[in-house]
């Protein structure tokens, strides 16, 4: 009875102390790892979303890119810094696949990390170069099942969003393509205009200019409807594949064992700046959508993402390295 009682009066201490710690936070500068470059889409979400976390806690929301040692490593950082909310991670898509990346990653993403905010989408565009003379994504479909193997497609980056969409893209359809890879989204832009490659599954922010341009020729765009922007490219889904749909997501993370009322008002605080119609503004200029969701959801929606990732990269032959 005495140890139940112990037990009972250090949960009832560590929740207040909790709620007391959440009442002060953040009483000091928060760190936000980038794992990827300043410019990019991420490190774009990362800080147009901590300028406003920053004005509404009146404290300094710092944006810090890890790129030397990848991904993971990055991660690792976050995974393994004080269970204090002080050092977030905000990342993409690519989170959900690391496990099937990676053969032996440095933390558990499904234990070292919890899941605070969704902060916005993307979809892509299927895109051809105009030489290649298609005009529908039925045109790409029967050339490339009358030349198995023979059309080339290309990505930035292996297990990239715009991979794993090219790679379900190409299963749905019944079709064999070349795969190429590249460092990055200008480069594949490139390789699509010049024709070295016949198609890939850019992200809107940057394939936008080149379609207005007549550089590159829109087949159908990624989202479950169409998009503003480009409103008379239809639909994957509409376009013959049924029930197709990928994008480009972004996220925030925090080192599992927070207290969970820090954990808490992050998510709402995330939510209250999503809302914000200078960020939506800001946002919707770029392409991108944010969306709320509680982190609750946000990790079912983080887990599927791991399931149709293990689906997709042990059918397209994906080996963990």
């Amino acid at each position: 009875m005495r140890i139940a009682r112990l037990v009972m009066v250090f949960c009832i201490i560590s929740c207040f102390a909790g709620a007391v710690f959440a009442q002060d936070y953040p009483a000091k500068p928060v760190k936000v790892i980038v794992p990827f470059t300043a410019g990019s889409a991420t490190d774009i979400i990362a800080r147009t979303v901590c300028q406003k976390l920053s004005g509404l806690w009146n404290q300094p929301v710092v944006v810090e890119n890890v790129t030397t040692a990848g991904i993971p490593a990055a991660t690792d950082m976050v995974a393994k810094a004080p269970k204090d909310g002080y050092t977030l991670l905000i990342t993409g898509s690519t989170y959900a696949v690391l496990p099937f990346l990676y053969a032996k990653l440095p933390f558990d993403p499904l234990k070292d990390l919890i899941e605070i905010a969704f902060l916005a989408s993307q979809p892509f565009v299927l895109v051809t170069s105009p030489s290649s003379g298609f005009k529908t994504v039925a045109d790409l479909i029967a050339a490339a099942k009358a030349k198995p193997a023979q059309l080339k497609y290309g990505a930035a980056g292996t297990g990239s969003g715009n991979h794993f969409a090219a790679e379900r893209f190409n299963m749905e359809a019944g079709i064999k393509a070349t795969y190429v890879v590249y460092q990055g989204g200008p480069e594949v832009n490139a390789a699509t205009m010049s024709g070295q490659i016949t198609y890939w599954f850019a992200p809107l922010a940057i394939a936008l200019k080149p379609i207005q341009e007549g550089k590159l020729v829109a087949l159908g765009v990624t989202s479950s409807k169409r998009n503003d922007k480009l409103p008379l490219v239809p639909t994957i889904a509409e376009a013959g594949i049924a029930g197709y749909e990928e994008s480009n997501w972004w996220g925030i993370w925090a080192p599992a064992g927070i207290p969970a009322p820090v954990a808490d008002m992050l998510a709402k605080d995330v939510t209250r700046v999503l809302s914000s119609p200078d960020l939506r503004d800001e946002f919707a200029k770029r392409g991108y959508e944010p969306k709320s969701m509680t982190s609750a959801e946000f990790t079912r929606f983080v887990r599927n993402g791991m399931e149709s990732a293990a689906v997709i990269s042990k059918k397209a032959g994906i080996k963990p390295q």
